[in-house]
């Protein structure tokens, strides 16, 4: 059974803007997956589909075999977006455990769960702290641990890096992949980064320009666990090329080589 199943999907909005077009996409359980495309291309509203935020036009989803409605209901889902919408009144630790008291945990159980979440994005010790207190890649940390603490079978990432200082990005981006392979959530991840892209994903979507469609599926061949290292393969420059190329040939934008976060010469 598919993680994520999606079936000629289509969107458009009020006034007649249509965002997705006819999106047929098969995730696997335990994939990473990144949607890439030029801005306006659909990709977070695609996101927002499979997680119940909006619905399609026509078309359906269903996640592990539920319509996606019935998933959400389920708590199947976890969420983050690009700003880590943390609540400041609230410490890191309660923050991380509202989904939980929403849920009806038992204090007891919560707080067990909290430490687990903490020792997980490596936060122990900041429990009592409050999000005004931390980085903006340590907010981030807490906002991946809330969504994961009731242990949901699908995260749903909306460039959740994009507002952070490169070498931070790069950091963060090491530790999702740690914390991917110990929950054992599979992840639909959106991006704008090409290196980002290639560099977390097993697998990379291609989206066209407006009205969004797949244009390419990637199959990202490099071995796990990933490092720096990772990104100075010659792999990883042949397989961000394959994915810039079919950026152009499904008429994205023609990325300029510093939004692609590789080097001169590196393509």
């Amino acid at each position: 059974m598919s993680a994520v199943s999606i079936k000629n999907v289509s969107k458009e909005f009020k006034g007649g803007t249509k965002a997705l077009e006819d999106i047929d996409l098969e995730i696997e359980q335990r994939e990473f997956v990144s949607l890439i495309g030029p801005s306006g291309c659909g990709k977070s509203t695609l996101l927002r589909i499979v997680g119940d935020l909006i619905e399609p036009t026509s078309g359906g989803v269903t996640v592990n075999g539920k319509p996606a409605r019935q998933a959400r209901h389920d708590h199947d889902y976890g969420i983050v977006f690009q700003d880590p919408v943390l609540y400041d009144w609230r410490t890191v630790a309660r923050n991380i455990a509202l989904p939980l008291e929403l849920a009806g945990w038992d204090r007891n159980r919560r707080s067990q769960r909290v430490d687990e979440m903490l020792d997980l994005v490596e936060l122990r010790g900041f429990g009592e702290h409050h999000p005004w207190q931390l980085s903006g890649g340590m907010q981030q940390r807490v906002s991946i641990a809330r969504a994961l603490s009731f242990d949901p079978a699908l995260l749903l990432m909306d460039e959740p890096f994009g507002a952070l200082d490169e070498m931070t990005r790069e950091r963060l981006n090491a530790e999702l992949l740690r914390i991917w392979q110990a929950s054992e959530s599979t992840i639909v991840f959106v991006t704008h980064s090409i290196a980002e892209a290639v560099f977390l994903s097993t697998r990379v979507v291609v989206m066209s320009s407006r009205p969004g469609r797949v244009s390419k599926l990637i199959p990202i061949d490099l071995s796990q666990p990933r490092s720096a290292a990772t990104r100075e393969d010659p792999r990883f420059f042949e397989l961000a090329t394959e994915v810039r190329e079919a950026l152009h040939m499904g008429g994205g934008y023609d990325m300029p080589l510093a939004a692609t976060g590789l080097s001169e010469g590196a393509t």
